[in-house]
């Protein structure tokens, strides 16, 4: 792992051991769903959830398809102690799920290039500067084997007036000048632009922090 700087999970809002229940205010299971049935995980696929956090997405991901292998990657240890807590409590510890630190920009050391059938994230970048979403994105492809899928959830494009002004907590945790390219509708071409074919915005979910959006795409 690099020295880099990175946001927290809760930005300034919050400290990390607080993740959980803020999160579950989002409609979180809702979108959550919505971003594993889009995966469709199979038994043979090799996951990486970047950003993973404290596992939630990682440890649904393996309840629906055990047989898959998982590697959820974040640069804070101190969240993936709580991942690793959340494993061993659901009894889901063991080989096929993988915790290892490291930043969003630099997978390839950490799982290989082209050695992944499906990457996903959530909420990881809306708090990363532009530099650093295009970074994430094609470190993304350059661990997915071509043909491989991409499923990330995300703060989108902020269509109405009230989902502009519910994203201001957003921004008020993680800063403006990082969120606000989301909130404009930057994802999509950013997704494509970093080499990805198919991309597509198919689903937005209202939460009371904003809207919430997913995105798939494949490698070309």
């Amino acid at each position: 792992m690099t020295e880099r700087a990175f946001t927290p999970a809760l930005g300034r809002f919050a400290p990390v051991r607080f993740y959980d229940p803020v999160a579950a205010l989002t409609r979180e299971r809702l979108w959550r769903g919505l971003l594993v049935g889009y995966a469709a995980p199979h038994p043979d696929d090799v996951i990486v959830d970047v950003g993973c956090g404290t596992g939630s997405l990682a440890l649904l991901l393996r309840r629906l398809q055990p047989g898959a292998r998982i590697v959820g990657v974040d640069p804070d240890p101190g969240v993936l102690a709580l991942a690793q807590r959340k494993a061993g409590e659901a009894g889901a510890a063991g080989a096929a799920l993988e915790w290892r630190v490291g930043l969003g920009d630099a997978l390839a050391p950490l799982v290989g290039d082209g050695a992944a059938s499906l990457v996903v994230s959530s909420l990881v970048l809306h708090q990363c500067p532009m530099a650093m979403k295009r970074a994430v994105l094609a470190s993304m492809r350059t661990v997915l084997r071509p043909g491989g899928r991409l499923v990330i959830a995300d703060y989108g494009r902020q269509r109405t007036r009230l989902m502009r002004l519910a994203f201001r907590a957003v921004q008020l945790a993680d800063g403006v000048e990082h969120t606000q390219p989301n909130a404009d509708g930057v994802l999509p071409g950013l997704i494509a632009e970093a080499g990805f074919a198919d991309v597509r915005e198919v689903e937005v979910v209202p939460t009371i922090t904003g809207s919430i959006s997913i995105y798939v795409a494949r490698r070309a």
